[in-house]
């Protein structure tokens, strides 16, 4: 079964806010981190239910670790119904929280 994997808005500016930041360091990393986090996210068209709950409460709100060199990212994401997962943020590993 393949999942139909969506962005919320709040998402989509999280990932141009976290690539800017980055590419305001380093043009190069900031491509690479990119690429990573969406290949990563490519898990989620088949396995997300792999990932681990966000609120132990609720199986549908989960997370994504995503790797990258000495640190990476999380994506916040729901699975919606057994078609459709929805990226709702994503952040830094090293952010406080979710914005």
């Amino acid at each position: 079964m393949n999942y139909k994997v969506r962005y919320t808005l709040a998402a989509k500016e999280d990932l141009k806010r976290l690539f800017t930041f980055l590419a305001e360091q380093d043009s190069q990393a900031a491509k690479r981190a990119r690429k990573t986090i969406s290949t990563s996210i490519q898990l989620l068209e088949q396995f997300p239910f792999t990932c681990r709950k966000s609120v132990p409460e609720n199986a549908f709100l989960r997370e994504l670790v995503i790797s990258f060199g000495g640190t990476g990212y999380v994506a916040l994401f729901e699975i919606e119904d057994e078609t459709t997962v929805t990226i709702i943020a994503v952040r830094h590993q090293r952010e406080d929280d979710y914005h």
